[in-house]
């Protein structure tokens, strides 16, 4: 059988953006084997539920700290995910550099993606970055953990002056 391909033109001899036609006689068995492959398990059991579907997790938090040399921040927020899961979390920021200054980030906002469940969030983070910026600064950061991504973003008060390398660790508050 040949597969026969038409293309359509407008009145002026232009192509058309239209996709190629199949003739009828192949729609319908592509049609029938689609169908079938749609139908419901038998013997009443239930399909295996696949465990591959990410999600997307945000974060609100807040987050204080000092830097001299050692950069040390604390903070908590709470986490919510697009598949129902939330948790309140504590957070901590410790690393070194050459660094000095005082933060307080008050609406600070976090994405993670590629995360299979709630449990993936939690760890260490690893990051780098340079920053200055008096009275009210802003600032975002991207970091890793595995096949895990969080994106950060908050506006602050304080000074900072430096480059750090930093490490950024999420943990559960126990209910």
């Amino acid at each position: 059988m040949k597969l026969q391909i038409e293309n359509a033109s407008t009145q002026d001899g232009r192509p058309t953006t239209a996709p190629s036609r199949l003739p009828a006689a192949l729609l319908a068995p592509l049609l029938a084997v689609a169908l079938l492959g749609c139908g419901s398990s038998r013997g009443g059991s239930e399909p295996t539920r696949q465990t591959t579907e990410l999600y997307t997790c945000e974060m609100s938090f807040t987050l204080s700290g000092w830097s001299a040399i050692y950069k040390r921040a604390d903070g908590q927020g709470r986490v919510s995910c697009s598949n129902g899961e939330s948790a309140e979390v504590a957070l901590r920021l410790r690393g070194g550099g050459l660094t000095a200054g005082k933060t307080e980030i008050l609406e600070g906002t976090g994405k993670f993606s590629g995360v299979k469940g709630i449990e993936e969030i939690y760890g260490s983070y690893a990051a780098a970055g340079a920053q200055g910026g008096a009275v009210k600064a802003s600032e975002a950061i991207a970091m890793t953990k595995g096949p895990v991504s969080l994106a950060l973003a908050g506006t602050g008060r304080g000074f900072s002056l430096g480059l750090d390398i930093s490490r950024f660790t999420i943990r559960r508050i126990s209910d």
